[in-house]
Formats: structure tokens, sequence, C-alpha cells
């Protein structure tokens, strides 16, 4: 199975939208499998329509410090080696602030009375959806001010490859920005996709992902979303690309059908079927440049 990873750096793009599409136009001939490695905010399922999260069960990929105040020797050590801060200091003992500890385990390694245990904590749920387009998609939800969102993206790609035994393609909707689940994201991705957009953060936040990729040396080429409401910052990315040897796989311009096809849940080539042609000019280039 070959796996595209959709990623932004910047928010806000259009990213999901267009990673919906374009599953949809690849299921046309090829065996697929989604999945949505936005463990903060997932929605991809959404703008398939699938309202339904199946099998939604409770995941833990992190562990916390769990105190045995009776052997502790209050020598201050773990309190003093925290570097996330996540251990108070009261009546003389160590007690662990809510939402902070990051489970690294320093404090358990420095502790001379072994008072300090890591025990794994359920820090998000996981599951998939069925979409009526005949694929899945596979997601998890990480729990409020839970952390390990980059262990729980690898979670969901691991589910996806196992669910989708037999797929000829994984398509993967990354998180924006270019954090943690976002490298987890693209690590043993064969194809990355930058979604832009023609502002300048669009266009600070797209090198910053491409930093990214190339870090992995992974093949990558650009979408430019919106590229009409500003020609000047179109022209930039384009020299940009031109520059550094990227290709641009297609220009979308800005469309209000595309807002109004995600709040009917359906992607903008069932809401438009004119811009089917344009995802599908997308695909045939993405399945010549992969070699499919």
């Amino acid at each position: 199975m070959k796996t595209i990873t959709i990623l932004s750096g910047k928010g806000g793009v259009g990213k999901s939208s267009i990673s919906a599409s374009l599953a949809l136009s690849f299921s046309k001939n090829k065996k697929i499998i989604c999945a949505d490695c936005d463990v903060d905010a997932s929605n991809l399922a959404l703008v398939f329509g699938a309202k339904k999260q199946e099998e939604w069960i409770d995941l833990s990929t992190n562990e916390a410090a769990v105190f045995n105040l009776n052997k502790c020797g209050s020598c201050k050590k773990c309190f003093n080696v925290c570097y996330f801060g996540a251990i108070d200091w009261k009546d003389n003992k160590p007690h662990l602030k809510k939402f902070s500890c990051e489970g690294c385990g320093v404090c358990k390694l420095v502790c001379p009375q072994n008072a300090i245990l890591m025990k794994k904590v359920s820090n998000a749920k996981i599951g998939f959806a069925n979409t009526k387009y005949g694929f899945k998609v596979v997601s998890a939800q990480l729990n409020p001010g839970e952390s390990g969102s980059g262990k729980v993206v690898s979670e969901v790609k691991n589910k996806a490859k196992n669910m989708g035994s037999g797929a000829d393609l994984m398509i993967v909707d990354s998180a924006a920005g270019v954090g943690c689940p976002v490298i987890a994201s693209i690590t043993g991705s064969d194809y990355a996709i930058i979604v832009t957009e023609p502002t300048p953060s669009g266009f600070s936040d797209m090198k910053k992902a491409i930093e990214i990729i190339n870090f992995f040396n992974i093949p990558k080429s650009i979408i430019i979303n919106k590229f009409d409401l500003n020609k000047s910052g179109t022209k930039q990315i384009e020299e940009y690309a031109e520059k550094n040897n990227l290709v641009v796989l297609s220009k979308i311009p800005f469309d209000k059908k595309f807002a109004l096809a995600l709040t009917n849940l359906v992607p903008i080539i069932k809401y438009a079927p004119s811009y089917e042609l344009l995802f599908n000019d997308m695909k045939n280039k993405l399945l010549n440049l992969m070699n499919l």
C-alpha cells in the first residue's frame, strides 16, 4: 500500500476539503483507505457525510507518574528535575498537577526510594467510520488536556494499514502546523502534497512544511488553493516552486461552493460535479508522479 500525506503548514487553507475530493477521485479506480491524522480536531469523516463512528475505543499511548507517598523520602529530586513543571510540592511531598505530566519518566529515574511508578493513561479514543463511497476513514480524538498526539497519529496510521489490508493507497489528512502530529503523519509516506494559499502566512508556513518533508526525503508537490484572490502571491509561490524544482499540481480558484459543500457534508466534486475534471487531473498527475 502506498501512502500520500496531505499537509498545509497553515490551517484554514482547505486541506481537508481537497483531501476528501482527491480521495473520492482515487477511489474510482483504486482501493483506498483514509487516515484522519488531525487527532485534536478530526473531521474528515464529516466531509464524507459519515456521522457515525464505529468501534470508538479507548487508546493509551502515554504514561503519567504515580507517587507512593509512604515510600517518599521528601528529597525533592523529582520536583527539581521535572522539565514540564508537572509536580507540585505540598506538605513536603510531591503531587502531580492535572494535565501537566508528559510521561517522560525522568522523575522515576532520579527517585532514590523507588517511590514513583509510570502508569498508562487513557489519552485518546480511536475508531473508524464507513463512508457511502465504499471506503473507511480511520480517526482518533485526543482527550481534552492530554498529550501524546504524535503517538496517537502513529496508532491511526497503523490501524488504517491493518484495516486497509489489500488496499492500493492510503490517503493521510494531516493536522495543520509543523509540530509532532504532522511529523508523525509524514513519517513513512511515499508522497506528500502541500496545500497552500497565496498569503504571506500561507507562503511562510508552506516553506516550513517543505523543510520537514525534505528532512525525510519524500517526493512532493504543491496545490495552490484560492489562487485568484491574490495573483501576485500566487506568482511568488510559482516562482519559488520553479526555483526549487517543485511541481505545482493544481491551482484551485476561490469558490463559495467549497463552504456550501462542507455544510452539506459532501466533497466538492459531489456538490459541484464541474470540479470532477480538476480533481481527476490531479489524480492522474499523481499516478504518473508515483508510478502507480
